[in-house]
């Protein structure tokens, strides 16, 4: 097992919040070009590259968003201090003291800042943190500041991507680790009895929009979602709690709050890792989505639809991490299923 790190790397510290993908999208049409026959940008700025297989009869698409959460700026002090609010979920206690980069006329590294623990009442160490209680200090007067960052410019996370064991760690695994892991089977298709999209999505992380957006304009026949999914294999969880767990296989969804996965695909999907004996686990997730619901229903005839989920720990917080394994597992997976999509009784029973 090995994965091309130093690509995974580039993808992951890379920025792109929703709505402002533009340096990772260019990232990604580079990378993909070569790949495949066609390459897209539609209006809402998903990057759509087709891989044409033995008939255009029937097609598959599958969906890896290429945006990441983070913040965007709603206001500037009289001292300097930069307010904001977010794009996507946070937990906001793992903001405390954590740097931030806003990307403003030029890139400018911040701090998140809340009121010190010292000068705290005992209530208000009690109390949970919420987002308004954040600012970010970049060690300028406002002036300075106003030379700098306006209203309206994307923040993301300060991390780099790095090694740790068995695993990476870095902002953004989700969902730049699929965005890689699509690159990734793109690069290793050979033959594939249908056309193949494989599309890099905006905005998923405020709504699944750019993926209800090209499933709607593809209107295919089969669905993959690829994202990340929780692991709560650490100390304290229960055995019904943790979802999935890091190096026990890239996981198969059955079902999210958005999304019941078709019986036929997630049969499909079990059978041909089997048969290929590629490790796998099931995925059950009781709250979030992602692009599998768009892909599933926004197009004019639906989509018998899945998903291959990588189990990721510290889900949207400042940092997150995946097992190579896993990684690489869902590259096999990925592409297997790809590849034998007509070997299925897709029939109804």
């Amino acid at each position: 097992m090995a994965i091309n790190v130093k690509l995974l790397k580039k993808i992951c510290e890379a920025p792109g919040v929703p709505g402002y993908e533009s340096k990772i999208r260019r990232i990604i049409i580079d990378e993909v070009t070569p790949l495949v026959d066609t390459v897209r940008v539609d209006n809402m700025g998903n990057v759509i590259a087709l891989k044409k297989g033995r008939s255009s009869d029937k097609c598959a698409m599958v969906g890896a968003h290429m945006d990441e959460i983070g913040f965007i700026v709603t206001h500037v002090d009289d001292k300097g201090f930069v307010r904001f609010t977010t794009l996507g979920g946070f937990d906001p206690k793992t903001l405390t003291a954590q740097r931030v980069v806003i990307h403003g006329k030029k890139d400018v590294i911040g701090v998140m800042g809340t009121k010190p623990i010292h000068v705290m009442s005992p209530e208000e160490r009690n109390r949970m943190p919420k987002i308004k209680d954040y600012y970010i200090d970049l060690g300028m007067k406002k002036e300075e500041v106003e030379k700098i960052v306006n209203v309206g410019d994307p923040i993301t996370r300060e991390r780099e991507l790095i090694e740790m064991g068995d695993c990476v760690n870095c902002k953004s695994i989700d969902n730049r680790v699929s965005v890689f892991i699509l690159i990734e089977t793109l690069r290793k298709l050979k033959s594939m009895p249908y056309d193949v999209y494989g599309v890099f999505t905006v905005q998923e992380e405020v709504g699944i929009r750019g993926a209800n957006v090209a499933a709607h304009s593809i209107n295919p026949t089969f669905g993959f979602g690829l994202d990340t999914t929780i692991a709560f294999d650490l100390p304290g969880a229960a055995a019904h709690e943790k979802v999935t767990s890091l190096g026990e296989g890239a996981a198969i969804k059955i079902m999210d709050a958005s999304t019941i996965c078709d019986y036929r695909m997630v049969d499909y999907m079990k059978k041909t890792a089997d048969k290929k004996k590629i490790k796998w686990q099931p995925e059950l997730l009781t709250a979030g989505g992602t692009d599998t619901a768009g892909i599933q229903r926004m197009g004019k005839d639906g989509a018998i639809s899945g998903a291959v989920s990588i189990p990721t720990r510290h889900l949207h917080q400042v940092i997150e991490m995946a097992h190579k394994e896993d990684i690489d597992g869902g590259i096999k997976l990925l592409k297997v299923c790809l590849e034998e999509l007509d070997k299925y009784d897709w029939e109804h029973r």
